[in-house]
């Protein structure tokens, strides 16, 4: 197939809508989480298992996805992802209780784990000459599409407007990338290793294994904070969906201008000083009131800003045989982690305010104790991650001195 034919720049912008898709069903989602509580007199660990569920079907869309993606290639793969979301989020909005939500969360977790098993290897390949650059401007629309879904979710709560409407605004985006995907050509895979043999053997390695336990820390540092938005800060003297938005717009920015920042201190560097200052700031976030959370929050987005297109830069620099499955594996460890450990946050919380509420605390009081000692809590991922990147520091350094760092790497 002639690359003549094929329009890698739609492809790229038909990818980025797609995760647009994703961030807003996980912004809107951590938006509406008082009105479901309400509607369907739901507890937060209730709460946390139909988020559990959305982030437990984003690996095992993943997972499989790296495996399929040698089989199926990028397009078959996108076209499950368009046909996922449609019809997860038409039965969200129908939603009659407990199970179906449970059910429609799931299909949205696997159409969105589906968009980037799908367009990390495909935006990898087609740009393989500048691979890190453009996997890092793909990511900036993460945290891009969940300040256009929090503000949208503040400004339609605020309008009286229903949660199934919120839902409803998501199918819009949804509509154009299946439009964009739709009967385009997509080129063959060229620069990725497709041999699921060779991925699987390069997944052995001790250092692969080692950073996919990380993967599971820095995504529940990101996401086990901010999909917990409305819940933990909603009490704490700040607009929750300003502050997710505010998070995100930082990291959105920050992201595209990633190169610098990595080049100066390298992958690991990056990764260790992230751990570093998420730590302070999630331990600041925890007794935070009023304008402290905000200033909080921002050094909350510094922190976790690069933590995922860095971790799979670096799979994808430094572990290159792993192919498309690496890729998608460790971004599939990263959601498990948050998904195994959300309706645990939610457990902290109503344990928190069980507490809170045998001290004598009531009301708002009681809400904000609940969420800061869950904060408290979360503090401790990005403080075992210091040690972690510490030690990945260190034996990096150790194979920089023995082994000649390749172009690609170090590029």
């Amino acid at each position: 197939m002639g690359t003549s034919t094929i329009s890698t720049s739609r492809l790229f912008s038909a990818s980025c809508i797609a995760l647009i898709v994703t961030a807003m069903t996980f912004a809107i989602r951590a938006g509406i989480m008082s009105e479901l509580s309400v509607e369907f007199n739901l507890t937060d660990t209730q709460l946390g298992w139909i988020n559990a569920l959305a982030l437990f079907g984003f690996p095992v869309a993943t997972i499989l996805g790296g495996f399929l993606y040698n089989l199926m290639g990028a397009k078959k793969m996108l076209y499950i992802a368009f046909f996922g979301h449609l019809l997860g989020l038409i039965l969200t909005i129908t939603a009659n209780g407990y199970v179906t939500l449970l059910i429609s969360s799931f299909l949205v977790g696997f159409a969105n784990g589906c968009v980037e098993a799908a367009c990390n290897p495909l935006i990898a390949d087609i740009y393989h000459k500048n691979k890190t650059t453009m996997l890092n401007k793909f990511h900036v629309w993460f945290p891009g599409g969940i300040v256009i879904g929090a503000l949208l979710s503040k400004f339609m709560t605020d309008f009286n407007m229903s949660w199934q409407m919120q839902i409803g605004v998501m199918l819009v985006p949804t509509a154009i990338y299946g439009f964009m995907i739709f009967g385009q050509k997509f080129p063959e895979t060229a620069n990725t290793e497709t041999s699921t043999t060779a991925n699987f053997k390069a997944l052995l390695n001790p250092i692969f294994i080692f950073m996919l336990f990380c993967m599971t820390l820095t995504a529940t540092t990101e996401l086990g904070t901010s999909g917990w938005v409305d819940r933990i800060l909603g009490n704490a003297g700040a607009d929750p969906m300003l502050i997710l938005a505010m998070i995100t717009g930082l990291m959105a920015v920050g992201r595209y201008f990633a190169g610098p920042v990595i080049h100066a201190l390298n992958p690991v560097g990056v990764l260790l000083a992230s751990a570093i200052v998420s730590s302070f700031a999630l331990y600041l976030m925890s007794s935070a009131t009023g304008y402290m959370v905000y200033v909080s929050a921002i050094l909350f987005a510094v922190g976790v800003m690069y933590f995922w297109p860095t971790m799979i830069g670096y799979v994808s620099e430094y572990h290159e045989k792993t192919g498309a499955l690496g890729m998608s594996i460790i971004g599939g460890f990263g959601m498990l982690g948050v998904g195994w450990w959300s309706p645990i946050i939610g457990g902290w919380i109503d344990k928190g305010r069980e507490t809170a509420l045998s001290s004598g605390l009531t009301g708002e009081a009681a809400e904000l104790a609940a969420g800061q000692s869950a904060l408290a809590n979360i503090a401790i991922f990005p403080i075992i991650l210091v040690g972690c990147f510490f030690v990945l520091y260190l034996i990096t350094k150790k194979q920089a001195m023995s082994v000649p760092v390749s172009a690609e790497a170090s590029s």
